[in-house]
């Protein structure tokens, strides 16, 4: 069988985490904007997004998931 079948699914999409790594870096709505070149509204949904897959109700509740998760490292 194919290596591949076995990966577990990530649970956040590729620029969600790297919208939560650059939060952990305490990086504002804008720098992110900025750095990823998309919009601070899309910078909030993909934050919105990644909380509702996570349960939880803000993002420092998010990011301490994340990183008992392993998903996030500091």
């Amino acid at each position: 069988m194919n290596d591949k079948e076995y990966k577990p699914k990530q649970l956040l999409t590729k620029r969600e985490k790297e919208v939560f790594e650059l939060l952990v870096q305490d990086r504002t709505t804008k720098e992110i904007a900025e750095e990823l070149f998309i919009s601070e509204k899309t910078v909030r949904n993909h934050i919105s997004n990644a909380m509702q897959k996570l349960g939880v109700k803000g993002r420092s509740q998010a990011v301490v998931e994340l990183l008992r998760m392993g998903e996030l490292k500091l």
